[in-house]
């Protein structure tokens, strides 16, 4: 479990922040989750490679980034939900207004429940138009 505190099957993020974990790659970001959760990061993370393959893959802010000239999308995960970050995603959110309807959604952050699939299409369309965006 690298170390993360199991509660109710799930990671306790406070477990995480308490022990200091400093990650340097996303592999070991994605290695210190649960494996049903680290499947769901691997298809998040190869879901954007394949949008945008001319991308850094970083991590910023102690979470999975992706760079092309600026950062443009990040991903994580919480105790009940898997976060997507778009800093100034104005124009893509309006774009995608109707499929970002069911997910709850806090300025530039868009959550989507660890108990349901995650849209990985909808990953995609989010990832090129940002792209396209700062290109």
């Amino acid at each position: 479990m690298g170390g993360i505190e199991l509660i109710f099957g799930l990671f306790n993020p406070q477990r995480m922040a308490a022990t200091k974990i400093k990650f340097e790659t996303v592999d070991q970001y994605i290695a210190s989750f649960p494996k049903d959760v680290q499947q769901v990061l691997e298809k998040i993370r190869s879901t954007i490679k394949q949008a945008a393959p001319e991308t850094e893959e970083i991590i910023h802010y102690q979470i999975p980034a992706y760079k092309q000239k600026k950062v443009f999308i990040y991903f994580s995960v919480f105790k009940d939900h898997y976060s997507i970050f778009i800093p100034q995603p104005g124009k893509v959110f309006e774009a995608l207004k109707n499929d970002l309807e069911p997910y709850y959604i806090n300025k530039a952050n868009i959550q989507f429940p660890l108990d349901k699939p995650f849209p990985l299409e909808l990953l995609t369309r989010l990832t090129k138009l940002k792209l396209d965006e700062i290109a």
